[in-house]
């Protein structure tokens, strides 16, 4: 197998920078690219972009390489400011990369690996119907439509010059430093609140960071990951009730868990206009990663717990 010199965008970001010392770790040589000057370990360089957008000036950074993992993104926003999100959504994540895919494509750089999201399947499975990566997509939020424009933009670029594609979609990935909804979990449990979330009967899939960046720079360098859709998670899917006993335990706290029937919690989620959040708490989102364990003969490093414990480590120090 080749080692690549790799260019990973978002490098600063939470996925971008593990991006960044995994492959290292594994002997690439890694350039990473960020908006703004940034401080990182070993013999990582740094190369400053600017913004990423359609106008965006990549052939210095490309220079000499590889391969390119696109980690940078506009994320999903809990509280969305934008007058239309879509717009804001396609500038950063189908213009940018597709402008950024053209230019590496023109550089005569090998392999692209794409961070999409499990979002450009859709955002919920029903009992024992896990999303497979050749589903049809359904994405149903900006962020997921985005996403899936951005692969479709790909997937032209890559037949049209010969550059290997590859993509990943992760569901929700966590780990030392995680924010949104898994950090604020996390407090919950740290500050030993009693939450009605003891009868909560769904199966969610996650990725632990660790487990995510070492299927990423796996796509890097594996052959058989050639233009190919890989899902990811940590083989191990949990009810959110589960998930939190787990996380307590990775804590060291007690799980306060009160059992309300999970119909009547999100009856008053949605009364209060916070469906979405009811969405992620207690319905079911699965992924089949099938595909990626028998294609790449790849298995998730961390368990579950083992990725928990170490989220639990990183927001302690």
């Amino acid at each position: 197998m080749i080692r690549p010199n790799v260019l990973v965008t978002g490098a600063n970001g939470f996925v971008g920078r593990a991006v960044c010392a995994e492959a290292a770790a594994r002997g690439l040589t890694v350039g990473a690219a960020t908006r703004v000057s940034c401080r990182f370990s070993g013999e990582t360089e740094n190369i400053v972009v600017g913004d990423i957008d359609a106008y965006t000036l990549w052939q210095a950074a490309l220079n000499g390489r590889q391969a390119v993992v696109h980690a940078a993104a506009r994320v999903h926003v809990m509280a969305e400011t934008a007058v239309n999100p879509l717009d804001e959504f396609r500038r950063v994540n189908v213009q940018g990369t597709l402008n950024l895919a053209e230019q590496t494509a023109a550089a005569g750089v090998g392999r692209f690996v794409f961070i999409s999201s499990v979002k450009v399947n859709g955002e919920a499975t029903p009992p024992g119907r896990p999303f497979r990566a050749d589903d049809a997509p359904a994405p149903l939020d900006a962020y997921g439509v985005s996403k899936l424009e951005a692969e479709q933009g790909l997937q032209a670029v890559a037949a049209r010059t010969g550059m290997e594609l590859v993509i990943v979609r992760p569901p929700l990935v966590y780990g030392p430093g995680v924010r949104a909804n898994f950090a604020a979990m996390m407090r919950w449990l740290q500050r030993g609140m009693p939450l009605p979330l003891g009868a909560i009967h769904n199966q969610r899939s996650l990725v632990a960071l660790d487990n995510l960046v070492n299927l990423v720079v796996t796509c890097l360098i594996h052959p058989a990951a050639a233009n190919q859709t890989f899902l990811v998670s940590d083989g191990q899917d949990v009810s959110t009730t589960e998930l939190l006993r787990r996380m307590a335990q990775a804590m060291n706290r007690p799980a306060r868990l009160i059992p309300v029937p999970g119909g009547l919690l999100t009856q008053a989620a949605v009364l209060l206009g916070r469906g979405d959040i009811a969405r992620r708490l207690y319905g079911s989102l699965q992924v089949d990663i099938e595909k990626t364990r028998t294609l790449l003969n790849w298995q998730p490093p961390l368990t579950l717990d083992q990725g928990l414990k170490k989220a639990a480590e990183g927001s302690a120090s």
